[in-house]
């Protein structure tokens, strides 16, 4: 049976509005002389970045909340000196493990903040309440998470009024990182889901992050220095790179606020895509690439194996 009059005009328009920021975005390129962030060269592996690629990395891949909450609640629970979140959103009331006991971010990081070092960045939400969260939802939330504890979060509101901040990352005593698409948050969708994406009652999520060891987790740590600082004026005290913990050679690519950083990581992500096109998996690559906020990641042949090899490209989207 054929699409109905409505699902072809919604096509339609959807196709339209694609085109068309297509070619906005193409024709500031142009003018900013970045036409090589749409069409990278080939034979370039690596991003042109302040931060250069890492060997003796560790890499794995998390499909789905399911996989990747549990892990992150047992990896925060080893911290011995800090841990460092950034996210869209956090919910204090949010279960990182299911089941008979499950376990609550919120308790878990005030138990946590008894002991190490806990902060937290959030987005502030937007200023123009026409999407979520609003700024009062993310006040209300920040103040859920942290009152009567010792969580320090800030809510960053350094952004262009139709823009968000997306980075999803943990950095757990300068030797762990998780980055990827899933905040710890059921808003608009609850990310704990199984890759099976049974049917319930609310809305699942499909989504992706990754965990990584080795001298790339200084970089994610830095990021998370630099945001923090920029926000708050107080400097992190810094850590030397850990150690080798892996075989792949890994480059941690940032995306702030600076126009120049974003196109880099445009130029990354579409050489991740064009060489997945081409019949390779992104593994199968030197580099591979994820979309926007902090960052993409590459690395050579060897990384993670198995059906889900193909979604490193878009693991660390933030």
């Amino acid at each position: 049976m054929g699409r109905s009059i409505g699902s072809r005009l919604d096509a339609l328009i959807g196709d339209g509005i694609d085109a068309a920021i297509r070619a906005k975005h193409r024709r500031r390129l142009h003018r900013l002389g970045w036409d090589a962030a749409l069409e990278p060269a080939a034979s370039e592996q690596w991003a042109h970045a302040a931060t250069p690629p890492r060997e003796g990395c560790k890499l794995e891949v998390l499909v789905d909340g399911a996989e990747a909450l549990p892990l992150m609640a047992r990896a925060m629970r080893e911290a011995r000196e800090y841990i460092h979140i950034t996210g869209w959103h956090i919910a204090a009331a949010f279960e990182l493990v299911r089941g008979e006991q499950p376990l609550v971010l919120g308790r878990l990081l005030a138990e946590l903040a008894e002991r190490v070092d806990v902060r937290v960045l959030v987005w502030a939400g937007a200023p123009i309440p026409v999407f979520p969260p609003s700024r009062a939802e993310v006040r209300d939330a920040v103040e859920n998470l942290v009152r009567g504890t010792r969580i320090r979060c800030e809510r960053d509101p350094r952004e262009h009024p139709l823009h968000c901040h997306h980075e999803k990352t943990i950095v757990i005593d300068g030797e762990l990182a998780f980055v990827g698409g899933i905040d710890l948050t059921d808003l608009a969708g609850d990310r704990f889901d199984p890759s099976a994406h049974p049917s319930r009652r609310r809305l699942g999520w499909h989504d992706a992050a990754s965990s990584l060891r080795g001298p790339a987790v200084a970089d994610v740590a830095n990021h998370f220095a630099l945001r923090w600082e920029e926000l708050t004026g107080e400097a992190l005290a810094g850590k030397p790179p850990p150690p080798p913990a892996g075989e792949l050679t890994v480059q941690v690519i940032r995306s702030p606020r600076a126009p120049r950083a974003c196109r880099r990581a445009l130029a990354t992500d579409r050489r991740a895509a064009a060489r997945a096109t081409a019949g390779r998996s992104a593994t199968d690559a030197p580099a591979a690439g994820a979309a926007w906020g902090l960052p993409a990641l590459g690395a050579p042949a060897g990384a993670p194996s198995g059906p889900h090899r193909r979604r490193l490209t878009r693991t660390i989207s933030a």
